[in-house]
């Protein structure tokens, strides 16, 4: 029987409990009226299953598979499912319940990212899922599965943050992207990069800030210097001294430092808070006209117009590391070690064994 990677419920109060990783076997799925079935090649880890398994999350499951990420192959139809999958590589949407309005889910209520929650049965750590055939992707070519599990929800988020919200995704345009080295980061400098835009971005690691720099980013500021954001100001250049927008993750003190740097009616463009729940807004920001737009996944509409940009311009995601086998659960645990320390450059990717290998328990 395939296997399903799932958390497992034990006592501790949210924060300070760390759900263990368990492994299951689950019968393998039929796909059911407009289904495929996908063989899961490989999936990946967001920042959001750490948050699960420290119960810092709404709506834990501990039945349902973990991972929002997914890249197969489509090895069955099911009644009614067209066949032209069949065989093919394909990509998952990571979200359910938002088809394309640009202001939000059309109804909040129905949406949802999948992987280890209540709200929808589906998840990427398992060998193999039955989802409407509408829920998929074609992969491109030029990605291997490690980049294709690397993409779906850092590659939506990004692309809303940055074309859809940050009123900045045009040739010459000059961003900031703070945080770079997590994937929603890297994933909006290489977008970016695409456009044409001239990107900023900030990190505590200087190794992190080279590494930005060749992948086309400008230059780089370290956030620990209590004056990175007149550090960033002496770098940007003579004629466009200022910011069209920031692209954001951390909260915290942006306004305060951003303001100083955006132009009149500039845009944060905010996909996160991991510093705190809440931040600062100031009246010098006010004044400025400057906007502050919060950015949340995407839709599916958001999530075909990224993959075919993807496509496009032949963007590689960056893969930080990977390890093998689903069942193979202290490697695992590495990878959410090397999120929870902040090592990562790219994605933590999982590339999952076929049903019949040897099991690691």
């Amino acid at each position: 029987m395939p296997y399903a990677l799932t958390v497992k419920k034990i006592e501790g109060k949210p924060g300070s409990v760390y759900y263990p990783l368990q492994i299951k076997q689950v019968p393998r799925p039929t796909p059911g009226p407009n289904e495929v079935l996908v063989k899961i090649t490989a999936a990946a880890l967001n920042h959001r299953d750490l948050f699960i398994r420290r119960h810092l999350y709404p709506g834990i499951s501990f039945e349902n598979p973990l991972l929002s990420d997914a890249y197969g192959v489509v090895v069955e139809a099911g009644p009614g499912a067209s066949t032209a999958l069949l065989h093919k590589p394909v990509i998952l949407t990571p979200t359910r319940g938002w088809e394309s309005d640009p202001n939000g889910p059309e109804d909040p209520a129905r949406f949802t990212v999948v992987g280890g929650s209540r709200l929808h049965p589906a998840g990427a750590a398992q060998q193999f899922i039955a989802v409407p055939e509408s829920e998929l992707e074609l992969a491109p070519d030029h990605l291997t599965p490690a980049e294709g599990a690397a993409l779906p929800l850092v590659g939506l988020t990004a692309w809303r943050a940055l074309v859809t919200k940050s009123a900045a995704a045009f040739p010459g345009a000059n961003l900031l992207i703070t945080g770079i080295g997590g994937g929603v980061a890297l994933q909006a400098l290489q977008f970016a990069v695409a456009l044409g835009c001239r990107v900023f971005v900030t990190s505590g690691d200087s190794a992190k800030i080279d590494r930005a720099r060749a992948l086309g980013a400008i230059a780089g500021v370290s956030y620990r210097s209590p004056s990175w954001d007149k550090d960033l100001r002496a770098l940007l250049p003579a004629d466009r001294p200022f910011l069209d927008a920031v692209i954001d993750g951390a909260g915290g003190d942006v306004v305060t430092r951003a303001v100083r740097l955006l132009r009149p009616g500039g845009v944060i463009s905010q996909y996160g808070m991991t510093v705190a729940p809440k931040m600062d807004w100031l009246m010098q920001a006010v004044l400025n006209n400057i906007e502050l737009r919060g950015s949340t996944m995407g839709s599916r509409a958001e999530f075909k117009a990224m993959v075919d940009f993807v496509r496009q311009h032949k963007i590689r995601p960056v893969v930080s590391r990977r390890v093998q086998g689903l069942t193979n659960l202290d490697a695992i645990d590495g990878l959410f070690k090397d999120m929870s320390e902040g090592k990562q450059f790219g994605k933590l990717v999982i590339e999952i064994d076929s049903p019949d290998s040897a099991s690691k328990l």
